[in-house]
C-alpha cells in the first residue's frame, strides 16, 4: 500500500488559501484543534468532522500561553510525524501546524479572557491564565480558518464551555460542537498526558472514573453533595492518588456548584498521580 502523505500548512496564508479553494467548490469545512500527541479521542473528533462536513482540518500547536510557569510545556509530548500519519489514516484533508512565531508574531499583545462563573472555579484558580491562553488560541484558529463547525472533547468540559461562551460573545460564525469522552477499557479518559504515567500509576488511574461513577450514582439516588464529594476525595487518596485538587458537583452549563444533583448536573474531579494531573467529568443527574 502506498504511503499516504497529509498536506500540511505552516502559515495562516496557506491555510486560508486552501479553505478558500474548498469554499469556491461549495464544500463545508470542519476544524479539530489539538496540541498533538494524538490518541483515539482526537481521531474520533476528526471522524465526527468528516461525518458532518466535506473537508476536515486538524491543527497541531502546543500553545505556550495555556501553560503555567511550573507546568509541563517543555516536556509536553510532541510527535508531529506520527500524528500526521494517524490523521491521514482517518481521512483528514489538511494539517495546520504553524510555528510559534506564526501564531504569536513579534508585538502580539491581545488576550481573550472569558469572565463570569465559567472561569471562577474548578481548574481556573489552580491554573492562572490557562483559560485566557485557551480562549486566545482557539479564537485565533477559528478566525484563521473560519470553518463551519469545530469539535472539542467533553473530557475538558470547562474548556468546552469557555470556548462556547467566547464564540457566542464575540459573534464568531462557527458552530462549537462537543463530543463524548473516549475512554480506555478500564474507563480512564484518554489524554495525551496519560503517557506520563508509570505502570503502577496507570493501574491506579483507572480508579478515577470508577470512583466518580460510584459518587454519581449516590447523587442520582438523592444524596446531598457535600458528604458524597468528601468521601470521593478520600477514596481517591486511598486508591493511591498523590493529591486531589477537587471533586465538585456543578451545573453543566454555568459550572456553579450545586448542593445536590439537578437536571444538567455534572460531577468533576482533578487529581495527581506523581507528576501527572488527571481530570474527568461525568453526568450526575437523577
Amino acid at each position: 500500500m502506498a504511503e499516504t502523505t497529509l498536506p500540511t500548512a505552516r502559515s495562516v496564508t496557506a491555510l486560508r488559501e486552501q479553505v478558500r479553494a474548498w469554499r469556491a467548490q461549495g464544500l463545508s469545512v470542519g476544524l479539530v484543534p489539538t496540541m498533538g500527541a494524538l490518541h483515539d479521542g482526537h481521531l474520533s473528533l476528526v471522524r465526527l468532522a468528516l461525518s458532518r462536513c466535506d473537508r476536515a482540518v486538524a491543527t497541531i500547536f502546543v500553545n505556550p500561553r495555556q501553560f503555567g510557569p511550573r507546568e509541563d510545556f517543555a516536556a509536553y509530548p510532541r510527535s508531529e510525524a506520527e500524528d500526521a500519519a494517524k490523521l491521514a489514516t482517518v481521512g483528514a484533508h489538511l494539517l495546520f501546524a504553524p510555528p510559534p512565531g506564526e501564531m504569536y508574531p513579534p508585538g502580539h499583545a491581545t488576550t481573550v479572557a472569558v469572565g463570569g462563573t465559567l472561569t471562577q472555579g474548578l481548574c481556573a484558580p489552580l491554573r492562572p491564565g490557562h483559560f485566557e491562553g485557551v480562549a486566545t488560541i482557539v479564537c485565533k484558529l477559528l478566525l484563521q480558518s473560519l470553518p463551519d463547525r469545530a469539535w472539542f472533547g467533553e473530557k475538558d468540559w470547562q474548556q468546552l464551555q469557555v470556548i462556547r461562551r467566547m464564540a457566542l460573545d464575540l459573534d464568531v460564525p462557527v458552530a462549537i460542537e462537543g463530543a463524548p469522552t473516549v475512554r480506555e477499557p478500564d474507563g480512564l479518559a484518554m489524554s495525551s498526558r496519560n503517557a506520563y504515567l508509570g505502570a503502577a500509576e496507570r493501574r491506579i488511574a483507572g480508579r478515577l472514573p470508577a470512583i466518580l461513577r460510584d459518587a454519581a450514582g449516590r447523587l442520582a439516588a438523592g444524596a446531598a453533595a457535600a458528604p458524597v464529594l468528601a468521601e470521593a476525595r478520600q477514596a481517591l487518596l486511598a486508591a493511591g492518588f498523590t493529591s486531589v485538587d477537587y471533586v465538585a458537583l456543578c451545573d453543566g452549563a454555568t459550572l456553579q456548584a450545586l448542593p445536590a444533583t439537578a437536571p444538567g448536573a455534572r460531577l468533576f474531579a482533578a487529581a495527581h498521580l506523581g507528576r501527572t494531573r488527571l481530570i474527568d467529568n461525568i453526568a450526575a443527574t437523577g
